[in-house]
């Protein structure tokens, strides 16, 4: 890995305060490295650091992409109310579930309209809304 390359990584967790260990260098380069916005299961990604030869446990993984959920550097979407993709792309926007494929991608922002939401119960507010398209293959 080159210096540059090194770098993206240390920057993108120095800039949520977080500590650049071994493992989290490992898995921000598989998720930010490239600076390509990516959805990612904790399976895939441990599966990816496998590949590459990269020593990461499937249970430090999960514990890494919570704490780089609570620092703000990913948004979790959740599909079925069980399965959970990770988006490096932390800005709100919709996305497709492909369910034939078990995959998600950013939907077009742009055509979404939501010209009203339902008034939050008393003593609550809203904190975000998920929109996730669920598409299959026509045929």
């Amino acid at each position: 890995m080159s210096e540059q390359e090194h770098a993206v990584e240390t920057h993108w967790l120095a800039q949520a305060g977080l500590r650049p260990t071994r493992q989290r260098v490992t898995l921000a380069r598989l998720l930010v490295g490239d600076g390509q916005d990516r959805h990612v299961t904790a399976e895939s990604l441990f599966e990816a650091a496998k590949g590459q030869g990269d020593a990461v446990s499937l249970a430090t993984v999960y514990n890494t992409l919570r704490a780089f959920c609570d620092a703000g550097l990913l948004q979790e979407v959740t599909v079925d109310g069980s399965k959970s993709y990770f988006d490096t792309n932390t800005h709100d926007h919709p996305h497709f579930f492909w369910e034939d494929e078990d995959r998600l991608t950013d939907a077009p922002s742009e055509q979404l309209v939501i010209a009203q939401l339902p008034d939050a119960p008393d003593g609550a507010e809203i904190a975000s809304v998920d929109v996730v398209i669920r598409l299959r293959r026509k045929g």
